[in-house]
Formats: structure tokens, C-alpha cells, sequence
């Protein structure tokens, strides 16, 4: 039966080098008439999105990433020539850098410094990751993307004393996202105490007029690239946000792009046996009952694209996890995305996979290709790959075998068009999915709610500090200390403030006596 069932539901599409075995999720015929008419007005959709329809009202714009690899889909000849034109810049600075002729003044750059948050860090991450080579990238990526100090640390003690000739591109839409403001100051810090003359190392990927783009201008930085509020950080790494990086490791980008342009021309298509975005957002549908009530494992068989789930948490998590429904209703939607690499989840979380909880499908990533070049043989007549090839079919046998439903997805090898193709596969099913359960996956106003939350705390610990070095003669608790600043409400806070601010030397903060969190007080000094 499952040769059968197999045959029936494996489908190769030759022109974007992808092959869809959805076999092994047990939805029925009637599933997929049933869903035929919320598909094609999801479809219907989607061809408006990509004409120019406001995608965003509470933001009045569109959603435009699909335009960035067909720049002739785009709603006006002035947006064409801004997408082709920011392309031919970003090409020629990359060439300019890799060549020397646009240099440090201590030589030409080696390494390169990617300072981001969110989109701005993850899809680079998972392309250099991906399709880079220690042996030939051109300049050797890092990335500072937390708030984290000690983590920035390490990076810059990665870097070492390659710093003076250490290219770093900060990229924020806003320029305002504390993350990557804090980031780019750490790193002026660093190149400053080495007497390194910052802007003469640094690269801005903004908006136009952007907090970000301001400061690039007015300290001389080497140049500027644009973000649009038509892309969505999520859905950048094919703009200026992911392809300056990869350019400038060497990777090629146009491989990229006519990856995603040709799947992006594939998942069009109003027949949904031909499009595998289509059939991806109705099996995510079938999984989880159209409320996400199953998670995504992400299961990449191959170390190259360890990253994706990553990626892809974003993109999935962010896009689909709304309250509400488009017409207000409290919905509560999201599908919830994790995953590790094959064969490692053999050793780490498929013993609850098979026989756990069953809150979950899968999704497998098979790469056919092994490596460039022969194999030796570990086991007379078998190599590694073969063996890597057998624990995923394998694992996905175990996992069936116990009503464990799965995806796979299966290309050829791990190439610049191969990872453009799955970029703009899983952005298009995600897209049809949101219009399935009728949501708006191109806002965020959670993400939104956590940084407003987030400045609070950084204006209650403005009080903190003001009121311990006001009194300090005294030690004080925390409800003390909430009570006296107006912030009885926020008592939890002030505790935690006040712990971070004892554990760290900087505001000259010290924690006393006390064993339990309402008994323990602080004192200026």
C-alpha cells in the first residue's frame, strides 16, 4: 500500500530541481475536494498580493518579495528600477571589495561583520552557513546578532587581529531596533580601541532617511544600501539584506534569485497537484486541523542546511502566530516550528518523535548529493552518505510505522538555487496558508509588544538606579525600592532589575542580606 499510495503522491518538478513525496500524511480524497475552493480563492489572493494590493492596512503597504527576483512584476516602473538598480550596486561594491579596490586602509577586507536582529541575521546565517566555504569564501562571515555582550565578545575575539581589515554591515530597516543599534556601537567600540577609524569599515542596510541611514551619512560610513517597507524582514534575505553578504562571500546571487523566480512561476500555478507550495499549505492545513494544533519538525538530512529550521521558525512563527482573523475574530493561529539535522535527531528527540506525544509532523529534507567527488567506504560496499541516506529513510519508516505523518522534500544538491527555490517555496506556503485560515501573516504586532515592553524596563531601571544612588546609605527591597519610584505593579520587575544591575559591576549596585526574593535588598555602592 504505501508503494501504491507513494506513486500516487510523489510528484518531481524538474524545473525548479524539487521532488514532494507527501505519501506519508494520511489525509483522503474528500480532504482535497473539500479544500479546493478555499485554495483557489487563497491562489486568487495571492495574484493580487503580487500586483501591488495593500497587503498591511494597519500599515498601508504592500508586500512586495516577491518583485525582488522578477523586478518586472512590480506594480510601477519606478519600483522595477529601484529593485534593478540596488541589484547592479550591490554586484559591482561586492566585486569592488572582493578585487581590493575598495579597501580598509590597512588592505584589502578578509572578514566580514554582520550586524543584525531577526531577518536581518537569520537568513544570512542559514545561506552563509549553507552555500559558503571556508577553503574559498571571499571574506569570512560573522555575525553579531543579540544584545548579548559576552556573545559579542566572542565574535570579535574570533575576529582577532583581523579586525583592521574587517568589512561590517549593519542592517535595520528602521535603524532604530535597540538590537543592532547596541550591536553597531559595540562594534565601534572595538574598532575605536584598536584606533581604527569605524566608518571607514562600515556599510549601512536601511530605509531611506532611516535613524540608521542618518548616522551612515553624516559619519562618511563607505556606503548605503536600501530596504523598502515592502519587505518584510522575514521575507528579505533575497534584497539587499541577504544578497550583500552573500556577495560578499563569494556566493553567487543570481543562482539565488532564479531559484526562488523559478519557483516562484512554478507556485502559481491554479492546478495544485502541479504547485508544491499549494500542496505544502494544505497538508500544514490537513496536520493541523486548519488551527495548528500539530507542530513542524524540520528534519534536514544534510549538515548544510543544519540552519533552515531557524530560518524557518521565523518565518512560519511569525507570519502564522496571530490572535485574531482578518474579520477581528479571536483565533489564536501559528504553527510551531523546531528541528535539528539528520542523523543527529537520531540521537536526540526522535525516541519521543515515535513514541511521545503525538503533537507533531514532519518534515524531511533529502539531499541526494553526498559531497563533490567519491566516497571511501566505511563499510565494505557502503559510504557515509549511504549510511546518512539510510537513517532518514529509516527514521522516516520508524515514525510511519507508529501513525507519525511526514513531508518530504528532495533535491539534487545543496546550490544557489536549490536554497533560493526553498526560500521562496516555504515563503509562498506560507502565504497560502494565512489566506487558508483567513490571517494576515505579513504583520507583527506581537514582536511589536515585546519591544515596547522591553523599553519599559529600561525606563524603570532609569529609576532604580536614580533612586539607590539618591539614598545610599540605605539598603532597600525591592517593594521598597517599587514602592518609592511609583512601580508597586512592576515589584517583579524592579527584583529582576535589580538582580541583573548586582550582577554586573556597572552601575555600582550591590546586592545584601536576604535569602528569598522579598527579603533580599540592594544598595548603591
Amino acid at each position: 500500500m504505501n508503494w501504491v499510495r507513494f506513486n500516487r503522491f510523489y510528484t518531481e518538478y524538474p524545473s525548479i530541481g524539487l521532488g514532494l513525496d507527501i505519501s506519508r500524511m494520511n489525509f483522503s480524497d474528500a480532504f482535497m475536494d473539500e479544500m479546493k475552493p478555499k485554495m483557489a480563492e487563497a491562489l486568487a489572493a495571492m495574484q493580487e498580493l503580487e500586483r501591488g494590493a495593500i497587503a498591511n492596512p494597519d500599515e498601508n503597504r504592500m508586500v512586495g518579495h516577491y518583485w525582488l527576483r522578477d523586478s518586472a512584476l512590480a506594480p510601477t516602473e519606478d519600483l522595477t528600477k529601484e529593485i534593478d538598480d540596488t541589484l547592479a550596486q550591490l554586484e559591482s561594491f561586492a566585486a569592488e571589495v572582493i578585487e581590493g579596490k575598495i579597501s580598509s586602509p590597512n588592505g584589502s577586507f578578509q572578514a566580514l561583520l554582520i550586524v543584525g536582529i531577526g531577518g536581518s541575521a537569520l537568513g544570512p546565517q542559514f545561506v552563509a552557513n549553507a552555500l559558503g566555504d571556508p577553503a574559498t569564501d571571499k571574506l569570512k562571515p560573522y555575525f553579531f546578532d543579540n544584545t548579548d555582550p559576552d556573545g559579542m565578545d566572542r565574535v570579535l575575539a574570533d575576529i582577532g587581529d583581523q579586525l583592521d581589515r574587517t568589512l561590517v554591515v549593519v542592517i535595520s530597516k528602521s535603524g532604530g531596533t535597540k538590537e543592532t543599534r547596541n550591536g553597531m556601537l559595540e562594534a565601534k567600540a572595538a574598532f575605536e580601541s584598536k584606533g581604527l577609524n569605524f566608518s571607514q569599515h562600515a556599510v549601512a542596510v536601511t530605509g531611506v532617511d532611516s535613524q540608521l541611514d542618518k548616522v551612515a551619512a553624516a559619519e562618511e560610513w563607505i556606503t548605503q544600501f536600501p530596504m523598502w517597507d515592502w519587505v518584510g524582514g522575514r521575507t528579505s534575505e533575497l534584497c539587499a539584506v541577504g544578497l550583500l553578504p552573500a556577495a560578499l562571500q563569494g556566493i553567487s546571487i543570481r543562482g539565488m534569485l532564479q531559484g526562488a523566480a523559478a519557483c516562484d512561476a512554478i507556485t502559481r500555478s491554479a492546478d495544485v497537484s502541479s504547485n508544491p507550495a499549494a500542496l505544502l499549505a494544505l497538508m500544514w492545513y490537513y496536520a493541523g486541523d486548519g488551527k495548528g494544533t500539530k507542530d513542524m519538525v524540520i528534519l534536514p538530512y544534510k549538515d548544510r542546511l543544519e540552519l533552515f529550521s531557524r530560518y524557518l521558525q521565523q518565518l512560519v512563527m511569525e507570519s502564522l502566530g496571530k490572535e485574531k482573523d482578518l474579520e477581528g475574530n479571536v483565533v489564536n493561529q501559528g504553527i510551531a516550528v523546531y528541528g535539528n539535522k539528520g542523523s543527529t535527531d537520531q540521537h536526540a528527540y526522535v525516541q519521543q518523535l515515535r513514541e511521545g506525544v503525538l503533537n507533531f509532523f514532519v518534515t524531511f529534507i533529502e539531499v541526494l548529493k553526498n559531497r563533490d567527488g567519491a566516497s571511501m567506504e566505511v563499510d565494505p560496499g557502503v559510504t557515509t552518505g549511504e549510511y546518512l541516506s539510510g537513517f532518514y529513510l529509516g527514521t522516516r519508516e520508524a515514525l510511519y510505522e507508529k501513525g507519525r505523518e511526514s513531508i518530504s522534500l528532495i533535491v539534487e544538491a545543496v546550490t544557489p538555487e536549490a536554497i533560493g527555490m526553498l526560500i521562496a517555496l516555504f515563503e509562498r506556503a506560507v502565504g497560502l496558508y494565512a489566506s487558508l485560515v483567513g490571517i494576515n501573516a505579513y504583520h507583527q504586532p506581537g514582536v511589536e509588544a515585546g519591544k515596547k515592553a522591553a523599553g519599559a524596563v529600561i525606563d524603570l531601571q532609569s529609576k532604580i538606579v536614580d533612586y539607590l544612588s539618591t539614598n545610599p546609605e540605605e539598603s532597600h527591597t525591592a517593594a521598597a525600592i517599587a514602592r518609592n519610584i511609583g512601580a508597586e505593579a512592576q515589584t517583579e520587575w524592579v527584583y529582576k532589575v535589580c538582580e541583573h544591575l548586582s550582577a554586573n559591576g556597572d552601575k555600582r549596585v550591590k546586592r545584601l542580606q536576604g535569602d528569598r526574593p522579598d527579603n533580599r535588598s540592594y544598595q548603591a555602592g
